[in-house]
């Protein structure tokens, strides 16, 4: 299992709330435009397929970026949950 991180810049409203529900469905969110996806290749075509679907191509910007298995990860910035407590639906090796 891979893990990707899946970003969008969304220049209509409409679109960008269609996109956001999507992504909401599929991955984890990690910020409001910003998601990390864990899944195999295969999977991960077929959604940013659909979502391809969702945008406008000429107007918005959809992304998607491999990040290393054995990668550095780190958070900067103030923390969103108190020390101690961890969200369960964010992969384990965040």
């Amino acid at each position: 299992m891979a893990t990707f991180l899946i970003c969008y810049d969304i220049t209509d409203p409409k679109r960008l709330a269609r996109t956001h529900r999507y992504f909401t469905r599929v991955a984890t969110p990690i910020q409001y435009s910003v998601f990390i996806y864990q899944g195999d290749e295969r999977s991960l075509r077929r959604i940013m397929e659909r979502a391809v679907c969702l945008i406008n191509p000429k107007k918005d910007d959809l992304r998607c970026y491999p990040l290393p298995a054995g990668g550095w990860r780190k958070r900067i910035g103030r923390a969103v949950l108190p020390e101690g407590i961890h969200l369960s639906v964010l992969p384990p090796d965040l």
